[in-house]
C-alpha cells in the first residue's frame, strides 16, 4: 500500500481522513503545527485502528521541517488538508490566510517536486463558487468567492493547474466539498473548533451540551423558504471516502481532476436546528443576528462527476450526521481539551 502525507492530520477532517486511510490498508505521515486541533485526535485515530502514526508538528511553510519527512519517509501522495479556514475570520485577516494557506501551500509543492513526489489530493471548498452559482453548482459554474477564505482556495486551484500544465507528470485531485458535519460514529472523534464555533453544527451541539447559551443565527432575512442561510451538509465519513476514491482515480491518470463532494440537498439553518433537536431531545435556544461577512444565501451541490468518475456518492442523511455529531459531543462535552 501507500505511504501518505496528510497535512492537517490532527484537524477535523484530516483525523477522519487518517483514519480511513489507515483502515484502507495504507501507511500514513502525519503533519500538523496544532494552531487549531489537538495530538488527542491522532491519539484517538490510533486507538480506533491499533496502528502508530508518525507525526510532526510543524508549519507547513517550513521548508526544513518538509524537507525532514520527504527524507525520512518514502512518501508516495498527498493528501493536503492544512490551512485556515474560518469565512469570517479571514475578512478581518486577509493577509494571515494568504500567508497561510497560499504560501504554505507553495512550499508544499516545492519540497514534493524536489523529491519527485507528484500525486495530490488538495482540499478545496465550494466557497470557490460565490454568490453568483445558481443550485445545484456544478463544477463548470464560474468561480467568484467572496471572502479572503474562498480566494485562497481557488489560488491555490489555479496553481495547481498551472503546475499540471507544466509538469505532465503530476496527478492532482482537487475536492470542492460543501458543509462537512458529523463524526465517526465511534464518538471517539470528532469535530474539535478552538473558541466559539465558526460553523453551524458544532455551534448547536455545544449549545445541546451546555457549552454555549444560544445558537446565533446569522440572517434571518435571506431568499429562501424561512429565511435561514441553505447548505449542504456532508457527513464527515462519506467526505473522507471521496478522498479515498480520489486517490484511487489519480493512480491510473495525469492532469488535474476537478470534482464536487457533497450530497445534492440542502438544508436551511431552521431545519438543521429542528433535526439536531430532534436527535438529542433537547431545545436549541437561538437568537437572530445581523449576517455574516462572505456567507450567500443557497449553496449546494452538483454530486454528479463524482459519482460518473470516482463512483463516489454521499449515503449517509441529516439525522445520521445530527445523531454522530451528537454522540461526540455529549461523550466529550469539552472536545479533546
Amino acid at each position: 500500500m501507500t505511504t501518505i502525507l496528510v497535512t492537517g492530520a490532527t484537524g477535523y477532517i484530516g483525523s477522519h481522513a487518517t483514519l480511513a486511510l489507515l483502515r484502507a490498508g495504507h501507511d500514513v505521515v502525519g503533519l500538523d503545527n496544532l494552531t487549531n486541533s489537538s495530538i488527542k485526535a491522532l491519539h484517538a485515530v490510533e486507538r480506533l485502528t491499533n496502528r502508530a502514526v508518525p507525526f510532526v508538528q510543524g508549519d507547513l511553510r517550513d521548508r526544513d521541517a518538509l524537507a525532514r519527512i520527504f527524507d525520512e519517509h518514502r512518501i508516495e501522495a498527498v493528501m493536503h488538508f492544512a490551512g485556515l479556514k474560518a469565512v469570517g475570520e479571514s475578512v478581518a485577516e486577509p493577509l494571515r490566510y494568504f500567508d497561510n494557506n497560499v504560501n504554505g501551500t507553495i512550499a508544499l509543492l516545492e519540497t514534493m517536486t524536489s523529491r519527485g513526489t507528484k500525486r495530490l489530493v488538495f482540499s478545496s471548498s465550494a466557497t470557490v463558487y460565490g454568490d453568483g452559482a445558481k443550485s445545484p453548482i456544478a463544477e463548470d459554474a464560474a468561480t467568484r468567492p467572496t471572502s479572503p477564505y474562498g480566494r485562497t482556495k481557488r489560488i491555490i486551484e489555479q496553481i495547481l493547474e498551472d503546475q499540471c500544465a507544466a509538469d505532465p507528470e503530476w496527478s492532482v485531485s482537487v475536492l470542492r466539498y460543501f458543509n462537512p458535519v458529523g463524526a465517526h460514529e465511534s464518538g471517539e472523534l470528532g469535530e474539535d473548533p478552538c473558541g466559539v464555533p465558526n460553523n453551524l453544527l458544532p455551534f448547536i451541539a455545544q449549545v445541546a451540551v451546555g457549552r454555549l447559551p444560544e445558537l446565533k443565527i446569522f440572517g434571518a432575512d435571506y431568499e429562501t423558504h424561512d429565511g435561514t442561510g441553505v447548505r449542504d451538509y456532508i457527513h464527515v465519513v462519506d467526505l473522507v471516502e471521496g478522498h479515498l476514491a480520489a486517490l484511487a482515480h489519480l493512480e491510473r491518470r495525469y492532469g488535474l481532476h476537478l470534482h464536487n463532494l457533497g450530497t445534492g440537498r440542502g438544508y436551511s439553518v431552521r431545519e438543521v436546528v429542528a433535526a439536531f433537536e430532534r436527535t438529542c431531545g433537547r431545545t436549541i435556544p437561538t437568537r437572530v443576528v445581523g449576517r455574516r461577512p462572505g456567507d450567500i444565501a443557497v449553496s449546494f451541490a452538483d454530486a454528479s462527476k463524482a459519482a460518473r468518475d470516482l463512483n463516489w456518492r454521499a449515503k449517509i442523511g441529516i439525522d445520521a450526521m445530527c445523531a454522530d455529531a451528537w454522540r461526540w459531543q455529549s461523550r466529550h462535552p469539552h472536545g479533546f481539551r
